[in-house]
């Protein structure tokens, strides 16, 4: 097997920008004005075939945020013929036989958010819209998506490959715990039965990829290209496996054998044993300790078996800390786990986009706007992101609860000013209903534009799991000036009247430079300013990795200052999650007592979804603390579980409410907190009861609708045609989304991306 490209001993050399591959003859047919979705646009463009389709769960929006037209404008460039199916009918194979037969491959996503996420609550409810889809409309994609969609083109063309990837497939490509059916899982790779996974931001892997196909190369050699996961049977000759198997699984009582003294005959003897099974059937298990620097490019970490953590939740947190551990594209090495005879090995992160390529992919010829075949059926998801734009990639924060690390990475990736402002002046000359105002500047963060470490060899060494937890590295370097400058510079660009800035702030961050604060205050808060505290105890904060709310506190005084000077009434909204591991009862009630005290009442509120591979989720379903060494009597951790007790928490958040207050009140009273039941300031909730409230409590639903007999409706996605029954209720559940949509868009937009906290 290659040494892989780009691999830590050549970490420092810049890899082959994904714009300098020669381009595939089928360039000579142009740039499509939207990539076809049907075979009349295939005709129109002179199209006999595609050399790849791109199958969707989301409506295709020919967008920069939308990753299907990210990816299918990246190959385009590269001379390559790409077709789209969005949001086909899985329930037969005949909607993935639309564009034909591709030359290369497949590629296969759920869309921007995983399909469980998408379609269920944290409380596994059934949500009643999709944004990601015309009219909001709910139920248009399964459940499970990647998987459902690979079977369907494996049964269309049985011959081509096929490669998975996006969001729902960078968080299950190995073993990992499932929130829904509360199980750990396979890699999704197997249950696709996909060729190969990519994951993370594809670019520099689909690239490469499609060239080596369009080559000749078959897809079972691809096995050198970073960022992607594919199966294999055994380990390469001349690979090191380092063993990551076990925890503190004792060995036979025999004296210990100095490492560093000359081997003896007999020492040499006993050795030849290593591997095999002694009389007291206890197996030795060989641990490669120090591997030279020069053999990292060749070593492997094996990880603990899937039917292993399967059946053992602390194994399955361990295999966890070790997985996150190989997660820095300097260091990681490849990951290796068996599953049922067979190894999934994971190549290591791919390297971070250059400015310039990052610059060139932002650049491409998007139309900006949904497929013409949509009409007027609007797209919330696409409503919300129109005027803003993405200035970043990655998050160093390392929030045990977020997916954003595991799928971009913590080596922040910057578009260069230029270019962003360039795409402002696109959207100023060429959007529909532009007025003046850019709705966000910013990325998964606001304020991590072109901070990065201190260092490029220190960074490619580094495992830490944050660069801001516990405390911010002092190799960071944490100035400011560039995103002030970007925003001066925006600010400055003709027919722009304001740039606000909504994507969620790091105030622990942004301490360090009271010049942006004061520069964020004066000019780009449109009254509100979301940020995240998340809680106000410090055991669901360790947990979280999360500062203290002192750190709040601290900005909020300054935030507070900066407001006055610019002679501006403007508000914070914290965001807060209830339930995450590590939250007690009690916390839960400081936290809503801390709300009171400073006037919030949350109208929506986040309670932990446990995301697939995330930290956090580890916790939830391990009991145990993957952010220190994992063993069979390490630190346990509180998990709120059940519904019930997740109810509670979420009901202290919302301890305004009158219809918690029963709730409220029985649990103060077994918490022996009767004296903050009672009508006075000092009191969390009343004695009194309004008429007619009580009886709905926080996450239950009161139901409209008949009784309906067993079997004549659908609960979840399963393929099955549905029933003449849900036809009928159907038609109405649309027409109760288009009533209802624009006071729920609206409701969205004042509340935020989660709790929606505002001043009483």
């Amino acid at each position: 097997m290659p040494i892989l490209s780009g691999s830590h001993s050549n970490y420092m050399q810049s890899p082959q920008s994904i714009f300098s591959y020669r381009k595939y003859w089928a360039k000579r047919f142009g740039t499509a004005p939207c990539l076809p979705m049907s075979r009349e646009e295939m005709d129109n463009l002179g199209w006999d075939s595609c050399d790849v389709i791109l199958v969707t769960g989301d409506a295709y929006v020919d967008h920069p945020s939308f990753g299907m037209a990210v990816i299918g404008r990246t190959l385009e460039a590269q001379g390559f013929r790409v077709g789209i199916i969005a949001q086909p009918d899985w329930r037969s194979a005949e909607a993935f036989l639309l564009l034909g037969r591709p030359n290369l491959f497949f590629g296969i996503t759920a869309g921007n958010m995983d399909s469980m996420v998408n379609r269920y609550t944290a409380d596994r409810r059934i949500r009643s819209n999709d944004a990601y889809t015309p009219d909001g409309e709910a139920g248009k994609r399964p459940d499970r998506s990647v998987i459902v969609y690979a079977q369907r083109c494996r049964e269309a063309f049985n011959d081509v490959p096929i490669i998975v990837g996006g969001i729902e497939a960078s968080l299950r490509r190995i073993a990992h715990f499932d929130y829904w059916s509360e199980q750990v899982r396979r890699s999704i790779l197997l249950d696709a039965k996909a060729d190969m996974l990519v994951y993370g931001n594809a670019e520099r892997q689909i690239v490469e990829i499609a060239h080596r196909l369009a080559a000749g190369d078959p897809i079972d050699t691809l096995t050198d290209i970073r960022g992607t996961a594919f199966v294999r049977h055994g380990i390469p000759d001349n690979w090191i496996e380092l063993d990551s198997t076990h925890i503190d699984i004792p060995g036979t009582v025999d004296s210990q054998v100095d490492p560093y003294a000359t081997a003896s005959p007999s020492i040499c003897k006993s050795n030849n044993t290593i591997g095999a099974d002694n009389n007291n059937g206890t197996k030795v298990i060989r641990f490669e300790r120090n591997i030279a620097r020069r053999d990292r490019s060749h070593t492997v970490v094996r990880l603990p078996a899937y039917e292993d953590v399967k059946h053992d939740a602390v194994l399955y947190a361990h295999a966890s800390r070790v997985m996150h551990l190989e997660t820095n594209p300097g260091n990681a090495r490849p990951l290796a786990q068996r599953h049922e005879g067979r190894d999934v090995w994971v190549n290591p992160p791919p390297l971070p986009l250059t400015t310039r390529e990052l610059d060139g992919v932002f650049e491409l010829p998007y139309t900006r706007l949904p497929h013409s075949s949509y009409g007027k059926h609007g797209i919330p998801a696409y409503e919300m992101i129109r005027f803003s734009v993405n200035i970043m990639r990655g998050c160093f924060g390392g929030c045990t609860f977020c997916s954003i690390t595991e799928h971009e990475g913590r080596i922040i990736q910057n578009r260069s000013e230029k270019s962003i402002l360039r795409e402002i002046e696109t959207i100023r000359d060429t959007v529909p209903g532009f007025t003046g105002v850019i709705s966000d500047l910013g990325g998964p963060t606001a304020n991590m534009y072109r901070i990065a470490c201190k260092s490029t060899a220190i960074e490619s060494a580094c495992r830490r799991l944050s660069c801001v937890y516990p405390d911010i590295c002092s190799n960071l370097n944490t100035d400011h000036s560039s995103l002030i400058h970007l925003y001066r510079k925006a600010r400055q660009l003709p027919g722009v009247i304001k740039i606000l800035i909504a994507s969620g702030l790091r105030y622990d961050l942004a301490l360090r430079s009271p010049e942006y604060i004061k520069e964020l205050v004066t000019y780009h808060v449109g009254g509100y300013l979301k940020i995240a505290p998340e809680h106000t105890e410090s055991d669901p904060l360790s947990k979280m990795m999360k500062p203290g709310i002192g750190a709040y506190d601290r900005f909020k005084e300054v935030f507070e200052k900066y407001s006055r000077e610019a002679g501006k009434e403007q508000y914070l909204i914290p965001y807060f999650i209830a339930a995450h591991p590590g939250t007690s009862d009690e916390d839960m009630l400081h936290l809503a007592l801390w709300l009171k005290r400073n006037g919030f009442r949350a109208d929506q509120v986040q309670t932990f979804l446990p995301s697939p591979m995330a930290t956090a989720t580890a916790m939830y379903h391990s009991g145990k603390n993957p952010l220190r060494k994992v063993t069979y009597s390490s630190e346990d951790v509180v998990i709120p579980k059940g519904i019930k007790i997740r109810r509670l928490h979420k009901a202290f958040l919302r301890y305004h409410d009158a219809n918690n207050w029963p709730l409220l009140r029985e649990a103060l009273k077994r918490m022996g907190r009767e004296d903050l039941i009672g009508n006075g300031k000092r009191h969390l909730i009343p004695t009194w009861q309004p008429e007619g409230t009580g009886k709905r409590g926080e996450g239950k639903r009161v139901s409209t609708r008949t009784k309906v007999k067993k079997g004549s409706f659908l609960t979840q996605h399963t393929g099955l045609p549905p029933s003449p029954h849900s036809e009928r209720v159907k038609g109405k559940s649309k027409a109760s989304v288009v009533k209802t949509k624009k006071g729920t868009n609206e409701k969205s937009r004042r509340a935020g991306r989660r709790s929606a906290s505002s001043p009483t």
